[in-house]
């Protein structure tokens, strides 16, 4: 049976293939008036061939997206997302395109969820990573579904290892007096700032000093997530003394070693030094927590809570830190006593 005119057509192509049969679409005309051929699919069977080209016609879709490869399909994906994530979010998911190697060059809507899990299974790390590799998958199947490359999502019947229980414990009064004990030995002042600040290492790590307000007495920091980002923190008045030397120390940064920026891996260094000297053991992730657990024993406002932790909540709308807003966030803060 004869098709209609711009239809297409199926054709079998020469020689020893798999999948002989083309269904193709013309796509113009050349200098001397004969047609120009898009292939649409290639397939074994002449009635799946013809199945592809009614589908097409049925709902087109671009020919080009549909043999897009995972790689080019994550090229196009992070240049659109990535400015609009954090800078630690972004990394995640360049580390987890590293374990998919495999998938890389093959078109994004031939990958199977087995050939997705294989990956997971396969990358030889823990439920951090895996979770990575899974959250990635998601991402580009969100993506591929906008463009029209895929009708579902694989990434759903994928899975990662559980996260463990959390083993992390706040500070308790005696520890916290510890600190403050020994608080003029190095670093022993960055830790008493994390537990009145609740800012995570890394956040602390990149706050300058022109970020500190001495007027006023806050701190805009933050980095990992959109609620978290510049947020502003009052300076309690317990460390008001302990930032106001770091600042008039001169540094660029507030935490700094030789007028540079200290590096996690530098600061875990004095961290685990100053906690193995005093009978500690914590993280300062765990100063974050003490920091939450303080205010919630205070009986501070939840809103002003969220706001100062980073954290997105009902109760939190637009962030927009007005001189009541400040002054709200300081006398939740100065419910916090030793």
């Amino acid at each position: 049976m004869k098709h209609p005119n711009g239809y297409g057509s199926v054709v079998k192509l020469g020689g020893k293939r798999r999948r002989p049969f083309c269904a193709r679409k013309t796509d113009g005309y050349d200098e001397r008036g004969f047609p120009i051929y898009r292939p649409i699919g290639y397939y074994a069977k002449r009635e799946e061939a013809l199945m592809a080209l009614a589908e097409y016609n049925r709902n087109p879709y671009d020919i080009d997206l549909a043999r897009i490869t995972m790689q080019e399909l994550y090229d196009r994906w992070s240049v659109r997302d990535f400015p609009k994530m954090s800078r630690s979010s972004s990394s995640s998911h360049k580390a987890a395109l590293k374990h998919c190697a495999a998938l890389l060059s093959l078109p994004y809507k031939s990958i199977k969820a087995y050939q997705m899990q294989e990956m997971i299974d396969g990358c030889g790390c823990g439920y951090s990573t895996q979770g990575a590799i899974k959250n990635l998958f998601g991402k580009l199947d969100l993506y591929a579904m906008e463009l029209d490359v895929i009708a579902k999502k694989n990434s759903e019947l994928i899975h990662a290892a559980p996260i463990p229980p959390t083993s992390k414990e706040p500070f308790n009064k005696e520890e916290i007096e510890t600190v403050w004990a020994h608080q003029h030995e190095p670093y022993a002042d960055t830790v008493l700032i994390l537990i009145y600040s609740g800012f995570r290492i890394n956040e602390l790590l990149s706050i300058e000093t022109a970020d500190v307000n001495l007027e006023e007495n806050w701190i805009k920091g933050g980095l990992k997530t959109k609620a978290g980002r510049d947020r502003v923190v009052p300076i309690h008045s317990l460390i008001l003394d302990i930032v106001k030397k770091r600042v008039r120390e001169g540094s660029k940064y507030l935490v700094s070693l030789n007028g540079k920026r200290v590096s996690q891996s530098q600061y875990y260094t004095f961290w685990n030094a100053f906690m193995e000297s005093n009978g500690l053991d914590h993280t300062p992730h765990e100063c974050r927590h003490t920091f939450r657990s303080l205010l919630d024993s205070a009986g501070a406002n939840k809103k002003c809570i969220d706001l100062m932790m980073g954290h997105t909540s009902k109760d939190v709308g637009e962030r927009i830190y007005t001189h009541k807003t400040l002054q709200e966030l300081a006398e939740a803060l100065a419910l916090v006593t030793r």
